[in-house]
Formats: C-alpha cells, sequence, structure tokens
C-alpha cells in the first residue's frame, strides 16, 4: 500500500513511546492519523504536532472504542491502516510466600483480566471494529482494502517471572495474527504483529539506571535498547509491502529473555 495523503490512519495508544514514533512516521508521509489514548495532553500536543486529531480512549470500554472510529473518521474518512500500541503490564507471582511474613498470596484474577482486557481484548475490539470499516472501501491494487498492525512482545514467547498475565495477552495477540488474516484475506485486509524486545519508552524510562544498564547490555547485538523509530519503520513496511501478511515477527536485537 502506497502511504500518501489519501491514507487515513488510526494508532491507539499513540501519544508516546511505539505508538508516538509509528504516528509520527506515518504522518511524515502524508497520512491523515487519529491517535487513540488516554493521555489527554501528550495526544493533543502531538495531534498538533502532525497535523493530527487526538481523541480519548478507553479500549477496555465497547462505547469508547465506536466514538473514537466514529470521531476519526468524520474528520479524516474510513482509515485504511490501523496500528495497535496500545497495551500495559504487570509483574505478579502466580503465587508466592512473603519472606517477612511467610503469608502465602496468589495473583488476583481481577488484576491478571485487567491486562487481558487490554492487551488482548483491547486489541481485538479495534482490529474487528477497524476491519468492518475497510470492508466498505473501494479495492486498490491486488484488491488490497487495509492493514492492521497488531503489537505483541518478546514475552509472548519467553515470559518472565511475574509475567504470567503479560505474557498470556501477548500470547494471545500473537495467536490472532494468523486466523484473523485468513478471515480477512477474501476482502484485501492484511493482518501482521509485532513482538518487540526491549525498547527505550516511557515506561522503561521509570527503571533505575543500574536496571536499565543491564537490561541493555542483555541485548546480543546491538547492545542497547530498541529505539521506538526502529518500532515505526518496520510497521510502515509491513504496511507498504503487500505481500506481508499472517506473520509474527521479533524485533529485539536476538534476545532471548532469561527467567528475571
Amino acid at each position: 500500500m502506497e502511504l500518501n495523503d489519501t491514507v487515513a490512519a488510526v494508532v491507539t495508544g499513540g501519544a508516546s513511546g511505539l505508538g508516538e514514533a509509528t504516528a509520527r512516521a506515518l504522518a511524515a508521509k502524508g497520512v491523515r492519523v487519529a491517535l487513540f489514548d488516554l493521555d489527554e495532553a501528550k495526544g493533543a500536543a502531538l495531534a498538533a504536532g502532525i497535523g493530527g486529531l487526538f481523541v480519548k480512549v478507553d479500549v477496555t470500554s465497547e462505547a469508547s472504542v465506536d466514538e473514537g472510529f466514529a470521531a476519526a473518521r468524520a474528520a479524516h474518512g474510513q482509515e485504511r491502516v490501523l496500528v495497535n500500541c496500545a497495551g500495559t503490564g504487570n509483574v505478579v507471582k502466580t503465587a508466592s510466600r512473603d519472606k517477612a511474613t511467610g503469608e502465602t498470596r496468589h495473583f488476583p484474577t481481577d488484576a491478571f483480566e485487567r491486562i487481558i482486557q487490554i492487551n488482548l481484548i483491547g486489541t481485538f475490539r479495534c482490529a474487528a471494529k477497524a476491519a468492518k470499516g475497510m470492508l466498505d472501501l473501494a479495492p486498490l491494487e491486488d484488491g488490497a482494502r487495509g492493514v492492521i498492525i497488531n503489537t505483541a512482545s518478546v514475552a509472548a514467547e519467553d515470559g518472565q517471572i511475574g509475567q504470567a498475565a503479560y505474557a498470556a495477552s501477548k500470547g494471545g495477540v500473537v495467536s490472532l495474527t494468523l486466523p484473523m488474516a485468513r478471515d480477512l484475506m477474501n476482502d484485501g485486509i492484511r493482518v501482521n504483529t509485532i513482538l518487540p524486545g526491549i525498547f527505550d519508552t516511557p515506561l522503561m524510562a521509570r527503571a533505575a539506571d543500574a536496571v536499565k544498564q543491564s537490561l541493555a547490555a542483555s541485548v546480543p547485538f546491538p547492545k542497547r535498547f530498541g529505539r521506538p523509530a526502529e518500532y515505526a519503520a518496520l510497521a510502515l513496511a509491513m504496511i507498504e509491502n503487500d505481500y506481508f501478511n499472517g506473520e509474527d515477527v521479533r524485533l529485539d536485537g536476538a534476545i532471548r529473555m532469561a527467567p528475571r
């Protein structure tokens, strides 16, 4: 798909990190970009800077997502591109013992469910609604109508201690890729997923310097965090290459995560 000012895109989690970098890269191609996020200050500032649109959207809410797509389509027309970057995580062991008191506890089910709701169900909710809208678009070359890029994580394959919910949610996103691509193959809508490794995002910025240095050193090559622009470059390659479909691609400097 050629990216230019005839194309509209929606980026979830678009106010910062991987989503921000992708929104900037799309806008640089002339694409009309709508950002879905909960951070109004960052989202509105970024949208103003790239000539896009910010809509406050909670991906766990059916009504919020519907309102977001309605606003984006009213401003830019039906999107041909959706990039799902909205997500979060937590670190809780399945069951554990408090070293000080000896008390035992388990991972609260509601905390587990929250991660699934945001990362997995939120991703599917936005993808399904975008695909429905894309069905009405006039086909381009080879019958192409649209592209959906989802974001998983290397944790889908190398989940660490305390990442049961996060790894399960991201593993679910990976498992969505091929059946979703097959569901939409006769309508010219492609689906791919990126599995980022350790990236330099606002979430990582909160870690202690010693932790960040250790993590960066653990990457085989290059020995640094991934840059959001590198994620964006892969997302654009997936969009622009019409033969890229049904794929899950790690972007991780060859890292394989240790248990902790």
